[in-house]
C-alpha cells in the first residue's frame, strides 16, 4: 500500500488499532488538500489538551484525547505518503511535536503522581523511543532499506527544525552509532527489532490512556520505566549473539 511506511519491526497496536482509522482519515483528507504538517499540528493540539485535562483531573477525557492524538500521529505520515508530500520539515516537526506532547503530559502527571516519578517516567519514555527508532534505523541501513522520498529541504523552517532535532536527538543517535561501529553485525538479528517496535509511541500512549481511564496514572510511569529494562535485555542479547558468532567464526 502506498501509505504504509516501510519498517522491519511491526508495532501491533499501531498496525491493528490505530492504523485503520488513521488510514480512513488520511483518505478523507487527501482530496481536501490538507497539508501533512497541519495534521501534525492538530495532533499536537490534541496532546496538549490531554495534558491540560490531566492537570485538571479529567483523566478519562485525557485518555480519549491521547488516542485521538495517536490516530492523527499515524494519519499525518500516511497522508504524506499518499500525496507524495514527504518532507524533511514534516519529519522533524513530527518528532518534535511528539517530544513536546510527552513533556507536557508528564509535567501534568507530576501534579498527580509526584514530580520525581513523572520525571523518571519521561526520561524512560524518551530513552525507549530513541532505542526503538535507532535500532530500526540501523537495521534498515544494514539492509540498505532507506525510507523513500525524503527531500533534504533548505528552507529556514527546515533548518530551524533540523537544529532543534539535532540538539535533542543527536546525542542518542551518536550513542547507537557508536554501538553499531563496535558491533557492526548486531543489528541483523530481527527479534530485538520486533520487540522494540512494540514499545513504540502508539503502544505507549494506548497504555497510558488505559492507566488514566482506570485512575492509575502512576502505574504507567512504573511500566514505562520497566520498559527500559526490556531495552537493556535486548541490547545484551545482541551482544551475546555477536560474541557467540565470533567464537564460531574463530
Amino acid at each position: 500500500m502506498p501509505d504504509r511506511k516501510p519498517r522491519h519491526g511491526l508495532e501491533l497496536t499501531c498496525e491493528y488499532v490505530f492504523r485503520p482509522p488513521a488510514h480512513l482519515l488520511a483518505r478523507a483528507l487527501r482530496p481536501l488538500g490538507v497539508p501533512p504538517p497541519a495534521v501534525v499540528v492538530a495532533g499536537l493540539a490534541c496532546g496538549l489538551c490531554a495534558a491540560a485535562a490531566i492537570g485538571a483531573g479529567h483523566l478519562v477525557a485525557a485518555a480519549l484525547l491521547l488516542q485521538a492524538k495517536t490516530v492523527l500521529d499515524n494519519a499525518d505520515g500516511q497522508l504524506a505518503r499518499l500525496t507524495g508530500r514527504i518532507t524533511a520539515f514534516g519529519r522533524y516537526l513530527d518528532s518534535e511535536a511528539d517530544l513536546l506532547v510527552n513533556a507536557a503530559v508528564f509535567a501534568a502527571l507530576g501534579l498527580r503522581i509526584g514530580p520525581l516519578l513523572a520525571a523518571v517516567g519521561f526520561v524512560a519514555l524518551t530513552a525507549v523511543l530513541s532505542a526503538n527508532f535507532n535500532v530500526e534505523r540501523l537495521r534498515r541501513e544494514a539492509h540498505s532499506r532507506s525510507t523513500p522520498g525524503t527531500p533534504g529541504g533548505d528552507g529556514r523552517a527546515t533548518r530551524a527544525a533540523a537544529r532543534l532535532y539535532a540538539l535533542v536527538y543527536a546525542p542518542h543517535d551518536r550513542i547507537f552509532d557508536a554501538l553499531a561501529r563496535r558491533r557492526p553485525h548486531a543489528w541483523h538479528e530481527p527479534a530485538g527489532v520486533h520487540v522494540l517496535a512494540n514499545l513504540g509511541l502508539s503502544t505507549q500512549l494506548a497504555a497510558l490512556g488505559l492507566c488514566l481511564a482506570l485512575g492509575r496514572p502512576a502505574a504507567y510511569a512504573w511500566a514505562v520505566t520497566g520498559c527500559v529494562a526490556i531495552v537493556v535485555l535486548v541490547l545484551l542479547r545482541r551482544e551475546l549473539l555477536v560474541r557467540a558468532s565470533k567464537l564460531v567464526l574463530d
